[in-house]
């Protein structure tokens, strides 16, 4: 009854059948007065381990979304990175000896990005932005608060950030790219999902006000190919 995430009324039932649980799993090695007095001077504790465990299966849906737009422009974050004194930034067309050190470099001369320099956490991430140089009109890598999206983590909402967002004559594009073993992954899903909500509430409100459409794009990295177009990726992974 202290966390107010659970509505005692509604899940009444369920509380107490895992609290006999807690009490019948102390029995099964300690003595009747021996069970009192842990339950007298540990509940708070037990609760707390027990309420832990709960927020592991924590779910919830809703019916319906009521969708608010309150504005149609927000000015891009500011954008800082940490660099070694000295130095340069990389072209983006740069072919690196070493990879796993990616997160360590700038890179810049870019054509089409809305910022200067830009820093990538994988190869992936930075051939993609190869194929965005080519194929949009613009795009940047968003910073925290941004879009202010966030995605259902448990009994938590984190703040999800995705790779890219770029925009082309057609559409505009939040992509992200992910490691071909990771697509299923439940926290990757759960920000899909979110991606797309939030791509479809932008759509539906632009398009009725004259503007492109949004999609969320989840692209293996497998398929990140300088040959490839960001037509032929809204055709195989739009979401």
């Amino acid at each position: 009854m202290d966390y107010d995430d659970i509505c005692y009324d509604e899940h009444a039932d369920l509380i107490y059948d895992l609290a006999g649980q807690v009490v019948t799993h102390l029995q099964s090695y300690l003595s009747a007065d021996e069970v009192h007095n842990v339950l007298d001077s540990n509940r708070q504790l037990l609760a707390k381990t027990l309420h832990a465990q709960m927020q592991k299966h924590y779910w919830e849906d809703s019916s319906e979304y009521e969708v608010e737009v309150k504005q149609g422009f927000t000015a891009l974050k500011d954008c800082a990175y940490t660099a070694k004194a000295g130095q340069v930034a990389q072209p983006i067309r740069a072919t690196l000896t070493d990879k796993s050190k990616i997160k360590q470099l700038l890179f810049g001369e870019f054509q089409r990005c809305l910022y200067p320099l830009q820093k990538f956490d994988s190869d992936t991430e930075r051939r993609f932005a190869v194929i965005l140089e080519r194929d949009a009109q613009k795009w940047f890598k968003p910073v925290k608060g941004q879009f202010k999206l966030f995605y259902k983590d448990g009994a938590e909402h984190p703040e999800y950030i995705p790779d890219f967002v770029a925009e082309t004559a057609y559409w505009v594009l939040m992509v992200e790219t992910k490691a071909s073993n990771e697509m299923d992954n439940d926290q990757v899903l759960a920000k899909a999902a979110a991606g797309a909500i939030w791509c479809k509430h932008a759509s539906d409100y632009l398009v009725a006000n004259g503007g492109k459409p949004w999609r969320y794009l989840l692209i293996p990295h497998d398929a990140v190919k300088e040959q490839n177009t960001l037509k032929s990726y809204v055709q195989q992974f739009a979401h």
